[in-house]
């Protein structure tokens, strides 16, 4: 709605900011002039120890200068209390005793039903508060106490008890005044399907209240006391005030605490919030009866950058954890993810406090994981990789799971940090060191053994025959790869390209797949896995070929691809036409015809091992490719004089 000329600035005029803000904080007395209204504290947006939160009493505004966060009054009341702008001002407003003026008669008659339905639910806390004091709620007494709860505990929390009878709760009401269809609509009580009288819908369970950032009681959680009830823990149904998606219990103290400075926790139920809360750690929630949703995460979020979520050490807690990083994974930010602490196997948090204290606790928090890590357990925990078909099904599973991240940097330390743990498993060492590292200690230098994955590198593999194309496919990929704005113009080629090996096959098609990644480099490790491409950029041929030294440089990455390219289709074109012509010719060669084939497979086995023992001798040219002087026209010049079709020699030298 729109709101008077004016109203608003009377409204700032009237309120104090600092009052406002003041009962968030704690001011830096030391920092802060109240004369003057320029006072200092804590940031409550983010954790932090120094004073880098300022408000300007006078203007009206505040500003942090570590989190940045800025605005007024309004905005204060929006962030710290979850609410929105018209609730704000109506918060406001009765602070500096302004009447709101009235909205228009739908959204007047919305607030107004909600606000009854809200005192209908407080009226059902009072109700079941007192029926604790009963002799019907011995048992459930004893339960509190054995759980350690004490009277002070029950009391913070409004922990009631609701009585067997079928309509205990409704007849209270109802003697109180409250209409029959307020009754139903927040959820206190339920209508049967043929048609009879009303019924609690809460009986004999002790009653946790779920209350909103404001305080408002919104919905009622009742854990059974009854064995055999149904279910062990009930809530409301959703209802106009509550929808269980979107709540979190114990949200308001909980941000509250973590503006303090808290960790913000994330448990699995009402007794593992209150033990820890209990227990000094106040900045904790637990979802509403159902799996953490994309909202609840974004609640959290708002609270803490990095949430803990603490769950059971069960099947079903680990489960539970799993499922979280499917949700959290595509709308992580910068600065914005989650940590996990896994509970001792058979032991929940309350469990874990009773045990051994917060002290043992605290452990388990010290001890949490960054959710990357837990993603890593997920997929490898319990699993053989012995095979190669495991291994790359392995690689298929992070792959996918590393793609539904928005965020292009976090998407990318991602694979990098699962390419450390992968090399661990497979390599059991660091892909950071090189195959063979020299160590000189008081003058004497020793060599260490080379690396377990130098054993299969690229250039074992390519030993022998087609060693040299083998190396030249190497240089063109490596150079694609660290150019990737030149990918377009070579795909053609790339695509006829006959490789030697699986592995340059499976690089290629990453490439010519990934075309159009902003990141092509980071798009290829999360096809294949990090190590194909540390064996291709590791080889000493790749280092020091002009596309990969002057990466970012289009003319001179575009040459080198062509070279190569030129070098490779001249080969395998003069190796094809010697093998045609000696079939062809058959024991119709002469003799002179003859020498001169034995002359170019001669000069190619000579740049074949050449290139082999790293004797070949390069010079950086103009257009800054890598050329070898004898290599280019040896071949060429040699068979272009041979006519293989006439069977006799056109050279006249």
């Amino acid at each position: 709605m729109s709101l008077p000329p004016g109203f608003l600035d009377e409204l700032r005029t009237r309120i104090s900011l600092s009052q406002v803000v003041g009962r968030k904080v704690a001011w830096d007395q030391r920092k802060s002039n109240q004369g003057k209204g320029d006072m200092w504290a804590p940031c409550p947006f983010h954790q932090e120890k120094t004073a880098s939160f300022h408000v300007d009493d006078r203007q009206g505004f505040y500003y942090c200068f570590g989190c940045h966060a800025k605005g007024d009054a309004i905005s204060f009341i929006r962030e710290t209390e979850n609410v929105g702008f018209m609730e704000a001002i109506e918060i406001l407003a009765r602070e500096a005793g302004m009447q709101v003026p009235a909205r228009d008669p739908k959204a007047q008659e919305k607030a107004d039903r909600r606000t009854e339905l809200a005192d209908a639910m407080e009226q059902a806390v009072q109700f079941y508060r007192l029926q604790l004091k009963t002799g019907a709620a011995s048992e459930a007494r004893d339960y509190l106490a054995r759980r350690g709860l004490s009277e002070a505990t029950q009391a913070r929390f409004d922990i009631g008890f609701a009585p067997d009878g079928r309509q205990s709760l409704w007849a209270h009401l109802s003697g109180k005044g409250v209409s029959p269809d307020l009754i139903l609509d927040a959820g206190l009580a339920a209508k049967p399907d043929d048609g009879g009288a009303p019924f609690d819908r809460f009986r004999g369970r002790i009653i946790f209240p779920i209350r909103d950032p404001r305080g408002r009681c919104i919905a009622l959680g009742g854990r059974a006391m009854a064995a055999d009830a149904r279910a062990k823990y009930l809530n409301s149904p959703e209802t106009e005030l509550f929808d269980k998606g979107r709540n979190l219990y114990n949200y308001g103290p909980a941000r509250e605490a973590a503006g303090k400075g808290q960790s913000l926790i994330v448990a699995e139920g009402y007794m593992d919030v209150i033990a820890l809360v209990e227990a000094g750690f106040g900045a904790t929630v637990a979802p509403l009866g159902t799996a953490i949703t994309e909202d609840q995460l974004r609640l959290m979020w708002r609270i803490h950058p990095e949430p803990l979520i603490a769950l059971d050490g069960d099947a079903a807690g680990l489960r539970a954890a799993m499922r979280v990083i499917d949700l959290a994974l595509p709308i992580l930010e910068a600065g914005q993810s989650l940590r996990f602490a896994i509970m001792p196997d058979g032991l929940d948090p309350d469990d874990l406090i009773r045990a051994h204290g917060a002290s043992g606790m605290q452990r388990q928090i010290d001890q949490a994981i960054p959710m990357v890590q837990l993603l890593w357990r997920r997929e490898t925990e319990g699993k053989d990789f012995d095979s190669p078909e495991r291994k790359a099904a392995l690689d298929r599973v992070l792959r996918d799971a590393i793609r539904k991240i928005a965020d292009p940097s976090i998407r990318s330390h991602y694979a990098e940090e699962i390419k450390q743990l992968r090399w661990q498993l497979f390599r059991g060492g660091n892909p950071k060191s090189g195959p063979q590292r020299q160590i000189f200690s008081s003058g004497k230098r020793k060599t260490l053994p080379a690396m377990p994955s130098t054993k299969s590198s690229y250039l074992a593999a390519a030993a022998g025959a087609g060693a040299e194309e083998h190396l030249r496919e190497a240089v063109i990929l490596a150079t694609l790869v660290a150019n990737p704005d030149i990918v377009e113009r070579f795909e053609v080629a790339l695509e006829r390209l006959d490789m030697t090996s699986a592995e340059h096959r499976a690089i290629r098609s990453a490439i010519l797949g990934n075309a159009d990644a902003s990141n092509l480099r980071a798009a290829v490790e999360a096809d294949l896995g990090a190590p194909a491409l540390e064996k291709l950029m590791a080889l000493s041929h790749v280092q020091i070929s002009a596309g990969v030294l002057h990466s970012g440089d289009s003319e001179i990455a575009s040459m080198c691809v062509a070279q190569e390219l030129a070098k490779l289709a001249a080969r395998r074109g003069a190796e094809k036409e010697i093998a045609d012509a000696m079939q062809e010719m058959g024991d119709f060669a002469d003799e002179g015809i003859t020498w001169r084939l034995m002359q170019a497979a001669e000069a190619r086995n000579e740049a074949e091992r050449s290139q082999t023992q790293d004797r070949a001798e390069y010079e950086l040219g103009d257009n800054g490719a890598k050329i070898n002087r004898d290599e280019r026209t040896a071949l060429k010049e040699l068979l272009g004089r041979i006519d293989f079709t006439k069977g006799s020699d056109r050279s006249k030298s």
